[in-house]
């Protein structure tokens, strides 16, 4: 808790005071033209009875969370913000009270969460406000643990989530949209996002009786790009849904291109900074005030980085806890505010993870599934590790009451040994697919098209084989595809064989052997998804086979495209043919033994396995470890925990929350696309693993302070012809 700095006054003379401020406020805002979703604050106050007018407006003048004389002023006292970033999509809504009550105890009194736009409208029109996506709950619960919070409403996010929080239908819009812009094609998408949004969030804000005291507009836009019509433009669009007495917000890196480019100066928003934890925050907080009107920046630095992010095949970011304290409380000393990033990671669960560039877009980094960041409080909740005992530390020097006490780590078990059975080989399942459900076109069409935004897309063709074999040539492929060839089912019974990966960001030419086929060869493309980038100026990613597809040196024609979307976090596919297909398989395969297609075993299947737990016995958090797999994605009782590579590593295991099992039957279900653990098993233990993957692995960071590092491409994997 911030340390309070004014002395106790009686009532009658707080109320005289609110009084005068509130008779001498002038408004610094310009009178914003009239919006067609501009009526729900204002008109409700307005039709209320006058008694019930009265009544709030004497509560909305008690009720003040404002800026002046370079400070933050809660109800009329100066206010230090001791924040955190804690992202409810992150976390099994079971948990957020959890995880919330343990960033009280780090010494916590605000949160600050973004608001991922693909999580609440997956489809077009589609608006999902329920389980993880329940914002409104979340808000309420911040509000009932008396915790104050700074709200990111985007429309961009970042965050190391995909697209930066754009839902990826917005790719699929012909011609182009020009995601973070003035493009009116744009504008009119965020409108209608904002004008379902912001009435939701408006009861909650401060001034109403709420907990949000500040709201964000975009983020890091400095870093991107210079278009301040496009800034203005949502400016007016909160102000709006919101009113005038919500303080709006930027953050901008802490140098002076950026504030130049990412601040919106003249309309009344103040702008944050962040910068490389261990920099002198001093000379930076001096610049923000550069780009602040007179008296209106107090010094915020709204991301702290606490860790940071890991790719695949990166070693596991970690930060020293002394360090990361020190330069904590270098700000705090002289007032400074400031907002852990993070306070609590959590994880991506689904195909939510995003994704960096480098040089260019070919330099695809993809984030993983754990989003621990090395943070305070782990990915599973744990408190008890040296970080958040360092960072406690320095919280409770600022605190005027004795910080919450600290609770134990959740209790973890591990269940043992799971058996896993091959329940079905992708290739079986083509012919059972009605084709009303392939799509067909003379080119490769991207993955958003076809109406699908995550997954897999299967593209299939046949070439001529040459005597002396082929070449296989895309251009351009996101994010990673496996090449396969077969014969017709007269020859050899139609086995599928392997024949290499090309990897968007090691794109390499494929030989292409001559398996003497009758006619044509069929050519089977399976293109993953693997997160679409979050950052930076290659943001408009969409995924699938992007170019033409060159067989020695000819543009191969007359593609079919089948989809394997599979479940995502918050949503259903409306059909998934493979899955229905293979759940038949599975059926099938519970009474004999199948006949595959391919060669030994391999290649993308299925694999399912069943795991108890007592009746008498309590359900906690667990591990699956996945040592000795390939990679894949993995199911617990139909919920997508999200990908595991242990062969690129860093994480060898997958976090499983406690609200996911049940007590009595659990089952498992992987999607290996590559090579299984030989005894087709997996182990549930009870502590995280980040040792796996290459040994070449590392991390540095740019001179902005943020890491980066060459996603090393791992062995294949073992893989081998079928």
């Amino acid at each position: 808790m911030a340390r309070k700095r004014s002395s106790k006054t009686t009532l009658i003379f707080f109320l005289l005071l609110s009084l005068l401020a509130f008779l001498s406020f002038l408004p610094v805002f310009a009178s914003l033209p009239s919006l067609p979703s501009y009526s729900h604050s204002h008109d409700l106050h307005f039709h209320l009875p006058r008694h019930q007018r009265l009544h709030r407006r004497q509560k909305i003048s008690v009720r003040k969370f404002e800026i002046a004389e370079d400070k933050f002023w809660k109800d009329g006292k100066p206010f230090q913000i001791i924040g955190g970033d804690l992202h409810y999509f992150r976390v099994l809504p079971e948990y957020w009270e959890d995880r919330l009550l343990r960033a009280k105890a780090l010494g916590l009194n605000t949160v600050q969460t973004y608001i991922p736009w693909n999580l609440h409208e997956p489809e077009a029109g589609k608006l999902v406000f329920e389980g993880i996506a329940d914002l409104v709950s979340f808000l309420k619960l911040c509000q009932k643990l008396g915790l104050l919070v700074m709200l990111r409403a985007g429309p961009y996010i970042c965050a190391e989530w995909d697209l930066g929080g754009f839902p990826a239908w917005l790719l699929s819009i012909h011609p182009d949209v020009r995601l973070r812009s003035s493009d009116p094609a744009y504008l009119q998408k965020v409108e209608g996002w904002w004008g379902v949004l912001l009435p939701k969030v408006a009861p909650l804000l401060y001034g109403n009786g709420g907990p949000i005291i500040m709201v964000q507009i975009e983020n890091e836009f400095g870093s991107y790009g210079n278009d301040k019509a496009y800034l203005s433009h949502l400016v007016k669009l909160a102000r709006g849904h919101l009113g005038e007495d919500i303080i709006l917000y930027t953050t901008d890196g802490g140098s002076r291109e950026t504030l130049e480019k990412g601040t919106i100066q003249g309309d009344g928003v103040f702008a944050a900074v962040d910068f490389t934890t261990g920099d002198n925050p001093w000379p930076i907080f001096k610049l923000q005030k550069q780009f602040n009107s007179p008296g209106k920046s107090p010094p915020l630095s709204s991301e702290f980085y606490t860790g940071w992010l890991t790719h695949w095949s990166e070693k596991m970011a970690r930060t020293d806890a002394d360090f990361t304290a020190a330069a904590l409380e270098k700000i705090m000393l002289q007032n400074g505010s400031v907002v852990l990033y993070m306070a609590h990671g959590g994880t991506n669960f689904g195909f939510y993870n995003g994704a960096n560039t480098g040089a260019d877009e070919s330099d695809y980094k993809p984030d993983l599934t754990s989003y621990d960041y090395d943070a305070p409080i782990t990915e599973s909740g744990d408190v008890d590790n040296a970080k958040f005992k360092a960072i406690r530390r320095v919280m409770g020097k600022f605190s005027s009451v004795s910080l919450p006490s600290v609770p134990p780590n959740n209790k973890k078990t591990g269940y043992g040994s799971i058996q896993l059975k091959r329940t079905a080989f992708l290739f079986d399942l083509l012919d059972e697919i009605d084709p009303l459900h392939i799509v067909e076109a003379e080119s490769p069409t991207a993955m958003e098209y076809l109406n699908q935004m995550f997954g897999f897309v299967l593209y299939v063709s046949e070439y001529v084989a040459k005597t002396g074999g082929s070449k296989l040539v895309i251009p351009k492929v996101h994010d990673r595809a496996q090449v396969f060839i077969s014969c017709s089912p007269e020859v050899n019974g139609g086995q599928v064989s392997y024949v290499g990966t090309i990897e968007r960001w090691s794109n390499q030419a494929i030989n292409l052997p001559n398996v003497k086929c009758v006619s044509s060869t069929s050519l089977f493309i399976l293109v993953e998804n693997m997160g679409r980038v979050n950052y930076g100026p290659y943001i408009f990613d969409r995924k699938g086979i992007l170019s033409s597809v060159y067989v020695d040196g000819s543009v191969l024609k007359r593609w079919k495209m089948i989809s394997i979307p599979f479940h995502n976090l918050n949503e259903v596919p409306k059909f998934n043919p493979v899955i229905q297909v293979a759940s038949k398989f599975h059926k099938v395969s519970a009474g004999k033994k199948l006949e595959h297609k391919s060669v030994g075993v391999g290649g993308p299947s299925f694999y399912t396995g069943h795991f108890s737990i007592d009746t008498k016995t309590e359900v906690t958090d667990t591990y699956i470890s996945l040592r000795g797999w390939g990679k894949g994605i993995a199911f617990v009782n139909e919920f997508n925990i999200g990908r595991y590579w242990p062969t690129s590593g860093p994480p060898c295991n997958l976090y499983i929350p406690a609200p996911i099992l049940r007590q009595g039957e659990n089952v498992l279900v992987i999607f290996e696309l590559e090579s299984p653990n030989p005894e087709l098993m997996v182990d549930s233990v009870d502590q995280p693993d980040f040792t796996c993957g290459p040994e070449q692995a590392s991390v540095h960071q740019n001179e902005d302070g943020k890491a980066s590092a060459s996603l090393l491409t791992p062995n294949p994997l073992g893989l081998r012809t079928f």
